[in-house]
């Protein structure tokens, strides 16, 4: 099973798209929040109809009819979606650790800080953020995002990915200098 987890695009979906297409087929697409009104045209992007999507409200999707958070299945894994931004998570995780331990979840996804964050606890609990496709804030300032695979055995497997060569090798097709 593969499962795409995206966050804080902000309606800037150009790199979005383009991961779409880069990934290939995926089983499952997450979006944890500040798509600012495009996730309506998350199955059109996805072009796939058996691909199941969840997407969360961020702390700009002002008039989203999306859920708050969810809890979800993945597999044999309990994950809590979230934007974050209700567990103060620009200050730390030690929030969003404690709801996801009092809610007996697996895993934890958020977003909000724009920041890339794969976190494996001595508990088994697995904290993760994508980061953002769209207004990165982490050193470097790349665009991220992360994929969640199942192996044969049901193991999860994370990911964080960057797009930081394909904008430039991109940018110079554009001028004829590459590709």
């Amino acid at each position: 099973m593969r499962i795409l987890i995206v966050s804080d695009t902000h309606r800037r979906d150009g790199n979005f798209r383009r991961v779409l297409e880069k990934t290939g087929p995926i089983d499952m697409l997450i979006h944890l929040g500040d798509t600012e009104g495009s996730e309506s045209y998350f199955r059109e992007w996805v072009d796939n109809d058996v691909c199941v999507i969840h997407v969360v409200r961020g702390n700009n999707d002002f008039f989203s009819f999306c859920d708050r958070e969810k809890e979800i299945s993945i597999g044999r894994y309990r994950a809590l979606l979230t934007h974050g931004h209700m567990y103060g998570v620009s200050l730390g995780t030690e929030g969003i650790k404690d709801e996801a331990r009092a809610r007996k979840v697996d895993i934890v996804m958020y977003g909000h800080t724009h920041k890339p964050h794969l976190e494996y606890c001595r508990d088994g609990l697995v904290v993760l953020n994508p980061g953002s496709l769209s207004y990165p804030r982490q050193e470097g300032r790349k665009p991220s995002y992360m994929l969640m695979e199942l192996d044969r055995q049901g193991e999860a497997h994370f990911t964080i990915c960057y797009l930081e060569d394909e904008a430039r090798n991109q940018e110079l097709e554009q001028m004829g200098i590459w590709g």
